[in-house]
This record gives structure tokens, sequence and C-alpha cells, in this order.
């Protein structure tokens, strides 16, 4: 007999912190695409020093970043600056990786991918101002794995869809 896990508080401690962490990357898709002024220029035009226009007026959504990081991986971030290939990854890693995690699905791809990206956002900005090692990436990446490992108890998202798609059946990792 097979036993079937209890939709408990903690289940949905997880979901919120899934879906929160979702929304932090989307939000970032939102604002690199459209320049909304955060992170960005907005579109209006407004031009202060580090400030990148939106994606979608001819800005790049990695330069305002790793055109002025330092440490011992400046030089190769700073290469990556700009070039319309890393780009596309960094903007469909940012859409990809957040509709994941909102809707709960694709969480091994997701969870991987994630690290990824929150690795490479790490030591692109080693070595963190308030702390030697650790800041909010390596924490996104420790988020990522657990959700990632709490997966088949997920409350509040599409997993009990996305597991039965023949497309997911047929690719595990996908899942």
């Amino acid at each position: 007999m097979v036993k079937k896990a209890k939709n408990n508080g903690v289940n949905y401690v997880w979901a919120i912190s899934r879906i929160t962490l979702g929304l932090i990357l989307l939000w970032a898709f939102v604002d690199k695409l459209f320049g909304l002024g955060y992170s960005t220029c907005n579109v209006k035009g407004i031009t202060t020093v580090g400030c990148h226009s939106a994606w979608l007026s001819g800005g790049s959504p990695t330069s305002g970043f790793l055109s002025h990081v330092s440490g011992p991986f400046a030089h190769f971030y700073s290469t990556l600056a700009g070039v319309p290939l890393v780009d596309w990854l960094f903007m469909l890693g940012l859409l990809g990786i957040g509709v994941g995690l909102v809707l709960g699905i694709a969480m091994k791809l997701s969870a991987v991918t994630g690290s990824v990206l929150f690795f490479m956002m790490w030591t692109a900005s080693l070595w963190p101002a308030t702390n030697p090692f650790i800041d909010e990436h390596i924490i996104y990446i420790l988020l990522i794995l657990g959700l990632a490992g709490v997966n088949k108890d997920q409350v509040l998202g599409l997993r009990k869809v996305w597991v039965n798609l023949p497309i997911v059946k047929k690719f595990s990792w996908l899942e």
C-alpha cells in the first residue's frame, strides 16, 4: 500500500517559497524586458550612471551588471556583458525558471538551471559586501534545491498535471 503524503503547513511554506522565488525571477525578466526603472532605465529615457535601457529598446539585460563586476572572475564576466547570445540565454533562463517555479512544473530542470544561474551570479559578484562567502545567491541555490527535493509533496502547483503529460513521462528530467 502506498502511503499518501499529508498536505500539512510545511508543504504550504515550501509552496509559497517556490512561488515567491519564481516571482523574483519573473520580476527581473519583466523589468529588464520593459525597462521599468528598478534595475534598468525606464523606457521614457531616464539616464543615470550604470543605468541600462530596456531589452525591447535595444538595451542589454546583462551589460548593466556584468560591465561593473569586480573580483576574481571580473574579466571573464565583463567579456560576456552585452553579448547577444548571453542576453538571450539569461532572459530565457529568468523566464523559464521563473515560470517553472511559479507553476510548479519542470522542477528538476528549474532546480539545475536555477542553481547554475545563481552560482554564476554569485561568482560574478565575489566577494559579497556583507559576508565573506554567503549572499542571497547561495540562499537561493539552497532553496531551489530544497524545493526540488520536496516536489513530490507539492501543493499550490501544477505538478500532478505536468507529470502525466506524455513528454514528461518520456523524459523524466522534465519532471
